[in-house]
């Protein structure tokens, strides 16, 4: 009989592990991935960290101190990808708006804002705050703006 795999359980049961693994290292697991593609089982995880980049050295720490835990939690083969996010990754979660905090992003609007015709902007995260959305410095004219939550439709990382 085919056994049934609930993969959101699985995710609950994985994460804190992988996120404590990952604060061992000083890095912060931005997404974490338990998905099924070509019938194979994949766990991926994007690290991040505030101080310095992630190299190949500190993704190779953190899949070997959590291959042997992951095996016990995941009752069904699968393949495990740890790596960065990405230079100019696109945001999946509002939680990236603090996890990025201070960096340069490419953000998208749905509507313009008031008296504006753009919806592309390029600039700064000052803030995040999950009810007054976001706090943003806009380099073309030096502006700091506060844009709703419910206004943006997507973000990413971006890179001069």
């Amino acid at each position: 009989m085919k056994q049934e795999l609930n993969r959101y359980e699985i995710l609950e049961k994985i994460t804190p592990l992988i996120e404590n693994t990952a604060m061992r290292y000083n890095l912060i697991p931005v997404e974490i991935e338990f998905v099924k593609e070509n019938h194979r089982w994949y766990v991926r995880i994007y690290l991040y960290s505030k101080e310095k980049d992630v190299t190949l050295d500190d993704c190779e720490s953190v899949t070997r101190s959590l291959n042997d835990f992951l095996d016990e939690l995941i009752p069904v083969k699968y393949y495990l990808e740890v790596s960065s996010p990405g230079l100019e990754r696109k945001f999946k979660s509002d939680k990236e708006f603090l996890i990025f905090q201070g960096r340069r992003i490419s953000l998208k609007l749905k509507e313009p804002l008031e008296g504006e015709t753009e919806k592309i902007f390029k600039g700064e995260i000052l803030d995040w705050d999950n009810n007054e959305g976001l706090k943003f410095f806009r380099f073309d004219d030096g502006t700091e703006l506060q844009i709703p939550k419910s206004n943006i439709q997507s973000a990413k990382l971006y890179i001069d």
